[in-house]
């Protein structure tokens, strides 16, 4: 499953956002190992991409936390700090219910449709038997859903950042999380919620959701 945001899947993609998006996947989800050098010259044949492009999305990358550059030595993925958990926390248990009850307000806003769509597709008996990849893809593609719907740029900037953080974070014990399918399960109420406008309760689902988040990471740690 894609987890383009929703706010720009409709709009032509330039080749820096392409490379960006396409890494920063990689990188979220652990499929660029944590510590692992990021070689320019292979990236740019598996992406078909020129160098300057993908220089651009590395920088962009480097801003969100993902990569890190020294001088002489090149670029890596950055480590993945479970001990900033608390901190990542403590901002999403403000901003996430913040986006759900604009989003609600705005009853999903410019896309709306996208938030039926996800809404009907979660209702799919074969969701039921996401594996653990799958699972985490449909949280975080809700979740940016959730920040576009919001109708505020700067705070869907700064929570994909959290989210991505958190998300590395959660891919690191996802395994050792018996209660997974029933954290994704609770998005059909949040979407519900957010497409009958009801601002409150979007918010209340969206806060515990993240409380639980933390919770279960910390009971494998």
């Amino acid at each position: 499953m894609s987890i383009t945001p929703a706010s720009v899947q409709d709009e032509p993609l330039s080749l820096a956002d392409r490379a960006f998006l396409q890494l920063q996947d990689r990188l979220i989800f652990l499929d660029i190992p944590p510590g692992a050098p990021l070689n320019e010259g292979r990236l740019s044949q598996e992406l078909q991409l020129g160098r300057t492009p993908l220089r651009e999305a590395l920088k962009r990358l480097e801003s969100e936390h993902l990569v890190v550059t020294y001088s002489r030595r090149g670029t890596f993925a950055t480590t993945v700090d479970i001990t900033a958990l608390s901190e990542i926390s403590q901002v999403r248990e403000v901003l996430e219910p913040l986006a759900a009850q604009l989003a609600a307000e705005r009853r999903g806003g410019g896309v709306r449709s996208q938030l039926e769509e996800l809404r009907d597709r979660l209702a799919n008996p074969e969701n039921e038997r996401l594996d653990r990849d799958e699972a985490l893809r449909w949280d975080v593609r809700i979740h940016r859903a959730i920040y576009a719907a919001a109708g505020n740029s700067h705070l869907q900037a700064t929570l994909e950042r959290y989210s991505n953080l958190a998300t590395r974070i959660w891919c690191v014990v996802a395994d050792r999380i018996p209660e997974l399918q029933e954290h994704i399960t609770v998005h059909s109420a949040l979407l519900t919620a957010v497409l009958e406008g009801e601002a409150d309760e979007a918010a209340g689902i969206m806060r515990t959701h993240v409380r639980d988040f933390e919770t279960q990471i910390r009971q494998v740690l």
